[in-house]
């Protein structure tokens, strides 16, 4: 299997699988004399980790990190850093009854088809346990931009549910388990939420990432894009279908007049709005980064579902085991991350040409 690594100057490839021994990533390109220890990473992985509520998953992984290579004395030497996650809390028997079938909305199928071979233990490679590795590695991209750039994300829609947009604030997407910018929508999806996994079902959600502090200049017209580096990161999240920078589909429906970002002089152009999410021709305006993703429902249920074994014969699947009633929850603080990994490569790309 090729294809595990993203990047070209900030360079990642992650490796490991669901229920194997561990998961990790390589980090290449970390510039040389930056400040880097375990803890740095930890506090993000922390935040992306299993089992810290009732509407995630109840697998219990400490999601400890370990630096093997890269750094001396507390600092990055610019040498490839090497990132260990060990698996604790696998139980591969809550996978025996599907070994032989094909969960329907799962990449059971195509794995199969492609490889001959597929590690139907939580899916492998194809499983959402492989972004804590991605989470690893956004912690050193975040030390790269620096602390000018800051990077938030929330949950904005559950199922059909959508926030309240005038009711936004930051704060209180560290008050809920949802990291939802809207108190009531959250007190909302607690009801919800309980009710889609006491049925052993699941739903979808859209998360929405911003960036601030982002210097104007990063990225490159045509085929060095920073919204289609951003929108292919996103898109390479497990169970991503769908994403939107700024206005987004929503464009569509504007004139011409409601979708210009109007601007205004001085030493540096003000912008009226931000229809454009923060990227015109493929470079950063020095606005805020702002992309939206939608995230489909969790593929593994308990609700019986038609499908078909390795065989081709029909038959019937329930997925045992421990999962995601919105896997859209824990994939906040990943798309925090792969857009950090994104904006250190184009910022690494950037001095590169224009220094």
């Amino acid at each position: 299997m090729s294809h595990n690594s993203f990047g070209h100057l900030f360079r990642v490839t992650t490796w490991g699988e669901s229920h194997g021994p561990a998961l990790g990533c390589v980090v290449d390109g970390t510039p040389p004399l930056i400040a880097l220890a375990e803890a740095d990473i930890q506090y993000w992985l922390d935040r992306r980790r299993p089992g810290q509520s009732r509407f995630t998953t109840q697998r219990r992984e400490p999601d400890a990190v370990r630096i093997l290579s890269g750094t001396f004395e507390g600092r990055t030497t610019g040498t490839p850093i090497s990132l260990l996650i060990e698996n604790v809390d696998q139980r591969s028997k809550d996978y025996g009854d599907i070994r032989e079938k094909f969960r329907p909305g799962h990449a059971d199928f195509t794995y199969w088809t492609k490889y001959g071979i597929r590690d139907y233990r939580g899916g492998g490679r194809a499983s959402a346990r492989e972004t804590a590795a991605r989470v690893a590695a956004g912690a050193i991209a975040r030390k790269i931009l620096g602390e000018g750039v800051r990077i938030r994300g929330a949950l904005v829609q559950v199922g059909a549910d959508r926030i309240d947009r005038q009711s936004w604030d930051w704060a209180e997407v560290e008050n809920n388990p949802f990291w939802c910018p809207d108190a009531r929508a959250a007190a909302r999806w607690e009801g919800l939420l309980d009710g889609i996994r006491k049925a052993g079902s699941s739903v979808g959600a859209v998360v929405e990432i911003e960036a601030s502090g982002v210097p104007a200049g990063l990225g490159a017209p045509v085929y060095g894009k920073l919204d289609a580096d951003l929108a292919a990161a996103m898109m390479s999240i497990n169970a991503v279908k769908g994403v939107e920078i700024g206005a987004g589909f929503g464009a569509a429906a504007l004139t011409g007049e409601q979708n210009a970002d109007e601007m205004r002089g001085g030493n540096r152009p003000e912008f009226l709005s931000n229809n454009a999410g923060g990227i015109l021709g493929g470079i950063s305006t020095g606005q805020d980064v702002v992309l939206r993703f939608a995230v489909k429902p969790t593929s593994s249920i308990l609700s019986p579902r038609r499908t078909v074994d390795q065989a081709g014969r029909e038959t019937e699947i329930a997925t045992k085991g421990r999962h995601d009633p919105c896997v859209g929850i824990r994939a906040v603080p990943v798309g925090e991350a792969m857009m950090a990994c994104v904006l250190a490569d184009h910022l690494l790309r950037h001095r590169a040409q224009c220094g």
